[in-house]
C-alpha cells in the first residue's frame, strides 16, 4: 500500500525558512515523479515543485523559483522541500503527491498524481 507522510510544517515569520519532508513507502517503481502542492483557503491547489525520484529532474512554479528547493533523500526514500525567504503568500496546506504525469506540461497539475499525503500546514506571519 502506497503511503506518503509529510512533516516539517509550522509557523514562521516572513523572511524565515522551513523544510518539509515527505516519506514514501509501498512503491515498487524505481523512478516516479514526486511533487509538492499547496492550497490556501479559498484558492485552488497549486503545484509548487516536482522531482523525478530516482532520476533527479526538477521543475518549479514561478512563484517559488529561487526560494524553494526540492531534493531527494535516497536512504530515507523521502522528498524534501527547503523553503527560504518565506512570505505571507506562502501560507497554505502543503501536500506531497506521487504519480506518473503523461507529459512535461502536466508535471505541476494535481490531476497527474494518484497518491497523496495528508498535508502539513505552513503559516507565515508578517
Amino acid at each position: 500500500q502506497v503511503q506518503l507522510v509529510e512533516s516539517g510544517g509550522g509557523s514562521v515569520q516572513a523572511g524565515g525558512s522551513l523544510r518539509l519532508s515527505c516519506a514514501a513507502s509501498g512503491f515498487t517503481y524505481s523512478t516516479i515523479w514526486m511533487a509538492w502542492f499547496r492550497q490556501a483557503p479559498g484558492k485552488e491547489r497549486e503545484g509548487v515543485a516536482v522531482i523525478l525520484f530516482g532520476g533527479g529532474g526538477t521543475r518549479y512554479a514561478d512563484s517559488v523559483k529561487g526560494r524553494f528547493t526540492i531534493s531527494q533523500d535516497n536512504t530515507k526514500r523521502a522528498v524534501l522541500l527547503q523553503m527560504n525567504s518565506l512570505t505571507v503568500e506562502d501560507t497554505a496546506m502543503y501536500s506531497c503527491a506521487a504519480g506518473s504525469p503523461s507529459k512535461l506540461s502536466a508535471l505541476l497539475s494535481p490531476e497527474s498524481y494518484a497518491y497523496w499525503g495528508q498535508g502539513t500546514q505552513v503559516t507565515v506571519s508578517p
